[in-house]
């Protein structure tokens, strides 16, 4: 949901450095954070935590798809799990943060479709094995 931007824009940017890739996370964090400050009407230790949730999950995922990337694992299905997973760990985490009437919002923002569609493919998974 994230990443998928930021890859797309750095596709047509071309190769980035390291900074260039780690700025770039930064902002759309930023950009999610002040989506959801003001689609949710966030206090503002909830907006320190969904901050702090995904600079640490998105971090942690950006250097997982980085070590996947040296040593040339080309899987699609192996970068969707992890990104998958992620996303699962910031709808928990965003579950403990929110209150009712925020998480009814969240949901509706699309994070019920989303989650729907990773238990749907996490579900597919389990069947292959």
């Amino acid at each position: 949901m994230l990443l998928v931007p930021g890859v797309a824009f750095a596709q047509q940017q071309g190769p980035q450095t390291p900074e260039q890739r780690e700025k770039q996370m930064y902002e759309n964090i930023q950009k999610q954070v002040d989506n959801m400050a003001e689609s949710l009407d966030l206090e503002d230790w909830q907006i320190f935590y969904a901050d702090s949730i995904l600079t640490t999950n998105f971090g942690a995922l950006a250097k997982e798809f980085e070590d996947l990337g040296k040593n040339k694992v080309s899987d699609p299905e192996v970068y969707s799990r992890l990104q998958d997973a992620c996303m699962e760990k910031n709808y928990n985490a965003f579950r403990r943060i929110l209150n009712e009437q925020q998480w009814a919002k969240y949901l509706k923002t699309g994070a019920a479709r989303d989650k729907k569609a990773r238990d749907k493919r996490a579900e597919k998974r389990e069947k292959q094995k």
